[in-house]
């Protein structure tokens, strides 16, 4: 089987995690995620955006860069947990909509971030799961983050609305949007396995497409 390099973007809540790591064990691919719990600016930035919010995507512009361009480079097929691009096209932005990043520090990170992902190597598919925003509060406050703590439905709906923009446009490689509230990958095998199946249908015939509603 060729190699291959995925990534899996979605909402906090929606799901990422919980895909990559059942995907990466189904397949025997390496899995990587983002970082949360030796990240040492995430429980800052959730306490005080606006005093945080630059460093915290200065971070993970670092961090993630270094991750997929591993990954990527890695002659193993591998599944990540969030992506570079959504930390400057959701998380950024939404940033600086909000005033938790001022215009100056915005386009500093946005020249830094060009230079950056323009040489990054593209991934072969891009996984985007969605989910309401009341479905992600429920799964959020079910997990019990400490850190998550202060997240409304008002900053996830924000966030949903840059994810809705950016996927349309994204253009990189094929794009699987999955609806996830009603997809139980985690306990339905077979749920997870028509998974598998379209992603092995859309690296196949190169095909943009959305995955239909599941139930039972």
């Amino acid at each position: 089987m060729a190699k291959r390099f995925i990534l899996v973007a979605g909402n906090i809540g929606a799901g990422k995690t919980s895909l990559t790591e059942r995907l990466g064990d189904r397949l025997g691919w390496t899995t990587a995620y983002e970082s949360v719990r030796d990240n040492p600016y995430l429980a800052d930035f959730y306490a005080d955006m606006r005093a945080w919010a630059f460093h915290l995507q200065v971070f993970f512009l670092g961090h993630r860069a270094e991750q997929h361009l591993a990954l990527a480079r890695s002659p193993d097929s591998a599944i990540i947990d969030r992506s570079i691009y959504e930390d400057a096209e959701i998380f950024t932005r939404a940033s600086l909509a909000l005033g938790n990043v001022a215009q100056r520090d915005y386009d500093t990170y946005w020249r830094v971030y060009r230079m950056v992902v323009d040489r990054l190597p593209p991934p072969d598919l891009l996984i985007y799961l969605r989910a309401p925003v009341e479905v992600l509060l429920d799964r959020i406050r079910a997990r019990g983050r400490d850190i998550e703590r202060g997240i409304t439905a008002e900053y996830l709906s924000l966030l949903e609305g840059f994810y809705d923009s950016w996927v349309a446009g994204f253009d990189l490689s094929p794009v699987l949007t999955i609806k996830s509230d009603d997809l139980d990958f985690v306990h339905k095998q077979p749920h997870l396995e028509t998974v598998v199946r379209r992603i092995d249908k859309i690296l196949a015939g190169k095909e943009e497409m959305e995955f239909p509603r599941l139930g039972g």
